[in-house]
């Protein structure tokens, strides 16, 4: 017969498994890329850099940095509510969200909330400020808790209650760092700017007509030398000057199978990057495609744009947890929801009047006021 305590204790843990990490108490981050190459998550931040994968963050970010944002009361006084709106249209709530969405970048995002005492009768413990920490700043310990490195700590040191939200993204007991995005375009981006290096090098070689110039028999080796030299300047300066018996000849290069090859092997490295970052293509790739695939793929960037919202909120209703538990001694947290658009909220509408014309539902006075945003005295259930 088992005890309690064997029953609770956990059976298997990273460290029995790892006899190292024990030791060094730091979990490395075990992404494959980084592993392979040697590089640290700063190599992710320079991805950035790219064109392509710049207009794919911002394309997945402006789905969600676009929508208006509502304080849903969920039980909570009006008074926590207000003061909760009050809070947030102090912060600079658009830079929030954006480093808030980092997280599904690099795996996970560090935030830290900068609080500040208000004046007047009653001070109260408010964000001033919350900004995202570079993520090489923190790393896990065998327990899969999030510590900061500290001058002096080898081991880090745990940060204090209240201070740091920790975002990840598809993070487990695996891999607490979470599945970095921006690791599977590591390769496409360093694919791509080899081709386009080598395609600069070959439109420098081939793209300009090539000068060949003839002298006739008999020339002395410092009279061609000195022919090479004027043919080499005249690729900037378009001149020269040579004897009337020396044939000069424009040959055109002809290459295209070549180029055709460097465009292909980026446009794939393109549409490579485009499904990591937005799990589709069309949105963001010009390609020539049926209507019912262009719906489709606009389909999966909703889905994905779904997924942030919810990140976003799930963050958000943090800070609002910290906030309440910190100034009020009352029950109910507001909540933080992201309204998506007009017509989702008019197709709610619209399901939820067939549903209470049927006359065997009836919704309740809360429920208005959690689904809708409405203030407690602006509606009355008769």
């Amino acid at each position: 017969m088992q005890s309690k305590s064997q029953l609770t204790a956990e059976l298997i843990t990273r460290e029995s498994q790892n006899a190292l990490l024990g030791y060094i108490g730091m979990l490395p981050n075990p992404d494959k890329v980084l592993r392979n190459t040697g590089k640290t998550i700063e190599v992710y931040r320079e991805l950035k850099n790219d064109p392509h994968v710049w207009s794919c963050i911002q394309s997945r970010k402006s789905g969600v940095i676009s929508l208006d944002y509502n304080i849903m009361p969920n039980g909570a006084s009006d008074a926590i509510v207000r003061e909760i709106e009050g809070i947030f249209d102090g912060l600079d709530m658009q830079q929030i969200e954006r480093d808030i969405l980092e997280a599904p970048l690099f795996g996970y995002q560090p935030m830290e909330i900068l609080w500040k005492i208000t004046e007047g009768s009653r001070k109260f413990i408010v964000p001033d400020a919350i900004i995202a920490k570079p993520q090489e700043w923190f790393f896990y310990d065998g327990k899969g808790n999030l510590r900061y490195k500290k001058s002096g700590e080898p081991k880090g040191e745990e940060p204090p209650p209240f201070k740091i939200l920790n975002v990840h993204y598809e993070s487990s007991y695996m891999n607490p760092y979470g599945h970095a995005l921006l690791g599977k375009c590591y390769w496409p981006v360093t694919f791509k700017n080899g081709s386009i290096r080598f395609w600069v090098n070959f439109t420098e070689k081939y793209g300009m007509p090539i000068l060949m110039g003839q002298y006739t028999r008999g020339s002395t080796y410092d009279e061609t030398q000195k022919l090479a030299n004027e043919l080499a300047n005249m690729t900037e300066d378009a001149v020269i000057v040579a004897p009337s018996d020396i044939k000069l000849e424009m040959h055109e290069a002809v290459r295209t199978s070549s180029v055709s090859l460097y465009k292909e092997l980026i446009s794939h490295c393109n549409a490579e990057i485009s499904k990591a970052i937005l799990s589709q293509t069309l949105t963001t790739e010009l390609n020539v495609g049926s209507y019912a695939a262009a719906q489709t793929h606009f389909k999966v960037r909703r889905e994905v744009i779904l997924s942030d919202i919810r990140l976003v909120e799930s963050v958000m209703n943090t800070i609002i947890k910290h906030i309440v538990n910190l100034n009020f001694s009352s029950f109910g947290y507001p909540l933080f929801e992201l309204l998506i658009n007009d017509e989702d909220t008019l197709q709610k509408v619209e399901r939820d009047l067939k549903i209470s014309q049927t006359g065997s539902v009836r919704f309740t006075k809360q429920y208005w006021l959690n689904n809708y945003g409405f203030k407690e005295d602006e509606i009355e259930i008769n």
